[in-house]
């Protein structure tokens, strides 16, 4: 078992120093930071304060915060729901269709980030194509604009994360044994059942990790809101780099970013009581499952 522990110890330890150089001790500079006096000359000044936070008490902050929990969360939902069938089909198809759609989702990452951003503000320019084919159908009246609004920020949004959302669950749904729904099914429960009390939780790591690689950085967004959201889809990672490239205050760029770093935190603590709640393997219904497939497989 030391001898176990010692290899182990071996492996990660590159990893634990990159993430520390890189990712804790960043971070903990940032904190710091955060409680330090403004400068000026738009540097770090000298002493301790809480003025890094005093954005918090902004009447404008929270409607800001807001939007950004809400726009991340929404995107995260509609991720998740158009991310689960096309996950499901893709571990049901063929191996040759497989990798023609990972190929397919994977081809967005060929461009670059703001490119696609880009595209997508000439997509919903007043002038563009969207816009004369919504008014041609009368979805939309002539002074009403497809950019510059929560809706748009909303739509690229779902658009960048929506392959992240894909691959963690397509990698969950695969390895998933599909004859546990069948034997469901055999036991008497409805088909909504089985999906819920026996398909879910039996690929729920891949649910969380998709909710993770989607809602994080979605806490994060600057660029998108940036492009296509304009004052009324500002977000708080806006907010942060304004106060650092504008303001030229980083103790208050500080107090955003640490705040930010506890919203980022959050989801991990959840995933890690997660993992603590009973697994799927003890519930009745999947005892009943396990006994029914250990009888069909003595019979055959």
């Amino acid at each position: 078992m030391k001898f176990k522990n010692a290899n182990e110890i071996k492996i990660s330890i590159s990893s634990l120093i990159w993430l520390t150089l890189f990712f804790v001790i960043p971070t903990i500079i940032v904190v710091l930071i955060s409680f330090r006096n403004s400068d000026p000359s738009g540097g770090i000044g000298v002493g301790w304060s809480i003025d890094g936070f005093a954005d918090v008490f902004n009447p404008s902050f929270g409607m800001i915060l807001w939007r950004t929990v809400r726009l991340s969360l929404i995107t995260t939902v509609i991720c998740l729901s158009l991310a689960m069938p096309v996950s499901i089909y893709m571990a049901k198809a063929e191996e040759k269709i497989q990798n023609w759609l990972l190929l397919l989702i994977a081809i967005p990452f060929w461009t670059n980030f703001l490119i696609r951003v880009y595209a997508w503000k000439i997509v919903l320019h007043p002038e563009g194509l969207v816009k004369r084919l919504f008014l041609t159908l009368g979805l939309v009246s002539e002074n009403a604009s497809l950019l510059y609004n929560e809706g748009a920020v909303l739509l690229v949004l779902v658009y960048t994360y929506l392959p992240f959302a894909i691959l963690p669950l397509y990698t969950a749904i695969e390895k998933f044994d599909f004859r546990l729904i069948e034997a469901a099914r055999d036991l008497g429960s409805g088909q909504i059942r089985s999906f819920i009390k026996v398909f879910l939780p039996g690929i729920s790591q891949g649910i969380i990790s998709a909710i993770m690689v989607v809602f994080i950085p979605a806490l994060g967004s600057y660029v998108i809101p940036d492009m296509v959201g304009g004052p009324d889809g500002e977000m708080l990672g806006n907010k942060i780099a304004q106060r650092v490239f504008v303001d030229r205050n980083l103790p208050k760029g500080s107090g955003l970013s640490t705040l930010l770093i506890l919203a980022v935190i959050l989801p991990g603590l959840i995933r890690v009581v997660y993992k603590k709640i009973k697994p799927i393997s003890a519930t009745p219904l999947n005892r009943k499952i396990n006994s029914y497939l250990t009888k069909s497989k003595s019979k055959s």
